[in-house]
């Protein structure tokens, strides 16, 4: 029989992390969802205390993943648990406590992941410890990663990069962003790469803030780079263009955050599960899984499909997390886990929502707001569509030129 309780060290760092999302981030939820762009200033205690659970191998908010600098690789009879495990768990644990809070945590951006994924052991040495976000959608494009037109071209020892980066999470207050740009435009794909850009980059700039549905507590950017000069050595990986390998490496960027990006619906999701059944309770609704759904209650029949529901894309968010930490491809399954994750956690809040009647709409709950931070779960990082895509074309054996 398999085993899919959590080992002893994963358990410890999520109870932290539950600790940190009950008493530091839910009690200001509506505060900072009502306070657009201001800087939840709680936060800031936090920040000896990410880096303590850092050097000990925990991470508190979850978007770091990846390796750290001199891990050695696992053999193939290997069962490890590592960053990228310790991280689903964890970004669980913190967006049950608040989604648009956990995406503002000091030290733990997006870019975290990108940096561990194709980062050099002396780059993981430099950059390990940043605050990183990312920076890919332009005006001209969306879920195209492959049309990047942001430029970058070497001028002696350094990058010179030019272009427009938009709904870049934590844009303004990160201390660095991994850019994507293309090194060679005739090169097609092959050429993008991503730079690491420090926040006081000459030529880097924060052209506005955006106002959004939900996760209003972390803030939202469009960059503007101008002439942004940054050392040679901040391009991450290889900077060989590499036109049978294409942009791949780059690319596996997402196979480490999209489990991720699952981890905060599937947290979010939670929450809202949670208070869903507390409220059906309340109502004197008897859930009884030992019963045949035909003869249990509307409501409580759909309680049911909606636990079903988020039970799978929890187990799929575990497997791609698994994979990535044994060094197994998982690309099929980062996608699957975030488009399942994704679609779940928006039909689990809405439903919660409207199962709660007028309380679940009103602001005295937060599962309104739960709801609207949901949908961006479904959206960044790849949309359900491309998930989607990225899957038949795995499945099928296609290559995006076969199957667009």
């Amino acid at each position: 029989m398999i085993n899919l309780e959590l080992p002893r060290k994963l358990r410890a760092g999520a109870n932290q992390a539950h600790q940190v999302a009950a008493e530091i981030m839910r009690p200001v939820s509506r505060k900072y969802d009502l306070a657009e762009h201001a800087y939840p200033v709680e936060l800031d205690t936090m920040a000896a205390m990410i880096e303590g659970m850092s050097d000990a191998g925990n991470e508190v908010g979850g978007a770091k993943g990846g390796r750290e600098s001199g891990e050695p690789k696992p053999s193939k009879t290997a069962n490890a648990n590592g960053g990228n495990m310790a991280a689903l768990v964890n970004v669980i644990e913190t967006c049950w406590g608040d989604v648009g809070l956990t995406l503002s945590v000091p030290y733990q951006g997006l870019g975290n992941s990108a940096i561990a994924a194709v980062a050099t052991d002396e780059q993981l040495e430099r950059f390990g410890k940043v605050w990183a976000s990312m920076a890919i959608t332009e005006p001209s494009f969306g879920s195209d990663s492959a049309a990047v037109s942001t430029t970058a071209v070497l001028d002696g020892d350094e990058w010179v990069l030019n272009g427009e980066k938009i709904y870049v999470t934590a844009g303004e207050r990160s201390t660095h962003i991994v850019v994507w740009a293309t090194v060679d435009k005739s090169k097609g794909r092959a050429a993008i790469k991503s730079f690491v850009v420090p926040r006081d980059a000459p030529g880097l700039s924060v052209a506005r803030l955006e106002h959004k549905l939900g996760i209003k507590a972390s803030d939202t950017a469009a960059l503007l780079l101008d002439n942004c000069r940054i050392p040679k050595d901040n391009l991450l990986g290889s900077p060989d263009v590499d036109t049978d390998k294409g942009f791949a490496g780059v690319m596996q960027t997402f196979d480490n955050t999209r489990p991720l990006v699952a981890g905060m619906a599937i947290g979010v999701a939670r929450a809202a599960l949670e208070e869903l059944r507390s409220i059906l309770t309340e109502a004197g609704v008897e859930i009884d899984y030992d019963a045949p759904t035909y003869s249990l209650s509307a409501p409580a029949a759909e309680y049911i499909r909606l636990e079903s529901d988020w039970e799978a894309a929890y187990l799929l968010a575990l497997r791609a997390a698994w994979m990535a930490d044994n060094k197994e491809p998982n690309s099929l399954q980062a996608s699957m886990s975030k488009a399942k994750a994704g679609r779940s956690a928006s039909d689990i809040t809405l439903k919660a929502v409207e199962l709660a009647g007028t309380l679940g709409y009103s602001q005295h709950l937060l599962l309104e707001k739960w709801a609207r931070d949901s949908k961006i779960l479904d959206i960044f990082e790849g949309t359900q569509q491309i998930q989607q895509l990225i899957v038949a074309r795995r499945v099928l054996g296609l290559s995006s030129a076969q199957l667009k």
